[in-house]
């Protein structure tokens, strides 16, 4: 039996396998987030002290505004964030620091959004894929 496949709006292309970090709520990547550890620092999340690290973001979206490219460019740089990102809606600010990271440091992290029943299923996985057209197959 083949794995449940769903096909998303590409952001930023990328291809990759990895365990799912679902957040329970949006966060900032300017001033929530540490860009040097990847580690959620904001004490009022409510996945506060987890690391982001060589993990695919599930998140609705991002608090905050033109910080949030360099937040996340520069976690991508160092190698302590995010592999991968799911999205419920379509977020500029993640979708230009993965730009920035894939055309300055050759480092690609896909930026899929999903429609919200297709968002719900990703963020319960464990595991997914994501491919370089967009579409998303849960593992597990």
């Amino acid at each position: 039996m083949s794995e449940p496949s769903i096909q998303g709006r590409v952001l930023n292309p990328g291809q990759i396998t990895a365990d799912v970090q679902a957040l329970d709520a949006p966060v900032s990547f300017w001033g929530g987030y540490d860009p040097l550890t990847g580690e959620i620092i904001d004490q009022r999340h409510p996945q506060a002290g987890s690391r982001v690290t060589g993990k695919i973001l599930v998140v609705a979206g991002a608090i905050g505004s033109a910080g949030t490219p360099a937040g996340i460019a520069e976690s991508i740089r160092t190698g302590v964030g995010p592999v991968g990102i799911v999205l419920a809606k379509p977020d500029v600010n993640i979708s230009v620091g993965t730009f920035v990271a894939a055309h300055l440091y050759h480092i690609d992290v896909p930026v899929i959004c999903l429609e919200r029943p297709d968002y719900t299923k990703v963020f319960a996985s464990k595991r997914i894929t994501i491919d370089r057209s967009g579409v998303v197959t849960l593992l597990a």
